[in-house]
């Protein structure tokens, strides 16, 4: 298996044999569930779609139901795909958990970032702050000059402005698992990782 879904817990910090602190992200990866095996005859591609986090019947819909029932699996809150490890026989029922992972791997984690909502230039774009002093009165957060008057005569597309800031697919890469607990399926990844606590993401080797 490629990856699995996980769940993003919260950050901690660690301490290595030398005393040095390592701060990490702690996540629970899986255990998710194989729901389907895509082959190229029937699908097109090919890829192995996994399920996480039972979800109740009652909140699902009548063809979600139907896919799982399918397969004789409980229905799930969170579905995903992975591409297919070539030499493995994927079948659906199987179980992936923490185990596909060890110690020194290195991950990259998708996830969805912290909604800010509608957002100033100084915090979505890290703008600097103009001057507090000679007559600027309380523009001192805002933006300035965003084009010339006469010509172009206009704002061209794609400026930085104040706007949407958060809420949006963000994907790490070349983060280290320095530590793996097997029995509570938790990964120890060294830094940050995107979005916010119980928040799912996507974890692949």
């Amino acid at each position: 298996m490629r990856g699995l879904i996980g769940r993003k817990i919260g950050m901690a910090r660690i301490f290595d044999e030398k005393g040095n602190i390592i701060p990490i992200t702690l996540l629970e990866a899986g255990p998710c569930v194989v729901t389907q095996v895509k082959t190229s005859e029937r699908d097109g591609y090919e890829a192995v779609q996994l399920g996480y986090k039972d979800r109740k019947g009652k909140h699902t819909n009548k063809p979600l139901q139907g896919h799982f029932d399918k397969v004789s699996v409980s229905p799930k809150k969170v579905l995903a795909e992975f591409q297919k490890v070539p030499s493995f026989d994927y079948r659906t029922g199987q179980v992936f958990n923490s185990g596909l992972f060890k110690t020194g791997d290195f991950v990259k984690i998708t996830g969805t970032s912290k909604g800010r909502g509608f957002s100033g230039i100084i915090k979505r774009h890290n703008f600097n702050l103009q001057r507090k002093t000679h007559g600027m009165g309380n523009t001192a957060r805002h933006g300035g000059s965003i084009g010339a008057a006469s010509y172009p005569s206009r704002v061209f597309p794609g400026k930085k402005m104040p706007g949407h800031y958060g809420n949006a697919k963000v994907t790490v890469k070349n983060l280290q698992i320095v530590k793996v607990d097997h029995e509570k399926n938790q990964l120890f990844v060294k830094g940050s990782v995107p979005g916010p606590r119980n928040k799912t993401v996507i974890i692949s080797r």
